[in-house]
């Protein structure tokens, strides 16, 4: 049964990186053969770990130092760098630039792709992501096969999410109402920072991972995009 709460939604905005683009599948291998090449026995798996984690911790410096916005590549990159100094891997300044060109082919979770699909059927599509603006229309356009009706990067406010600026200028570009707006995120902090702004969210809990501790709460709460079409259109 649809929940009524929901009619006003026109517009669905989704995080890009680990909601719609496998991370863990497109970087962790490359990560393990970087550190078997430069002599560690650290799995790509559990690297991966280490630098997801730490790049969150880079783009919330970002934020907070206000010593002017990175950028999501750049925050990538000085993770990575930190991971390799923790886990004791020899490298070269240009060996990690090297590295960094397997983030021109991230690849998207399959069943997002089959969600976009459908869901594009009655709403909106938005790209509302943490990547640079150049960046995410190069990616989306090659790989991932869904027309997006907009594409606006945090580059657009100068700072990363879950700061209120970006939930706001999606609300300034699709002019409409706050309430007319699902954000779909894996991320719990990024469900937080859109109701807190007045949207309505759909919590993709690909991770089982548990929601925050608010009074903000997903409005729905499914394990991925064929769920979650499946709730959006009965």
């Amino acid at each position: 049964m649809a929940d009524q709460s929901l009619d006003r939604v026109k517009f669905l905005t989704f995080d890009i990186f680990g909601t719609v683009i496998d991370l863990t599948g497109s970087l962790a291998a490359p990560a393990g053969e970087f550190l078997a090449a430069n002599g560690s026995d650290v799995t790509g798996q559990a690297f991966y770990a280490d630098w997801r984690e730490r790049q969150r911790i880079e783009q919330y410096q970002d934020n907070l130092m206000m010593l002017g916005h990175s950028g999501y590549l750049e925050t990538c990159r000085r993770a990575f760098v930190y991971c390799l100094k923790k886990h004791n891997v020899s490298f070269t300044a240009d060996a990690v630039r090297e590295f960094m060109q397997v983030y021109m082919d991230l690849q998207p979770y399959p069943d997002a792709v089959e969600g976009l699909r459908a869901v594009g059927a009655r709403y909106k599509l938005v790209a509302l992501s943490n990547g640079e603006q150049w960046y995410l229309e190069m990616l989306l356009s090659n790989n991932v096969p869904v027309e997006f009706d907009a594409i606006i990067s945090v580059d657009q406010v100068g700072a990363f999410k879950p700061s209120p600026g970006i939930y706001r200028k999606a609300v300034q570009r699709l002019k409409c109402e706050p309430g007319e707006i699902m954000m779909v995120a894996a991320h719990s902090f990024d469900i937080l920072g859109a109701q807190a702004c007045g949207f309505k969210a759909a919590y993709v809990n690909r991770y089982n991972l548990p929601t925050e501790d608010s009074e903000y709460q997903p409005d729905i709460i499914v394990d991925d995009f064929v769920q979650l079409a499946e709730r959006l259109l009965s």
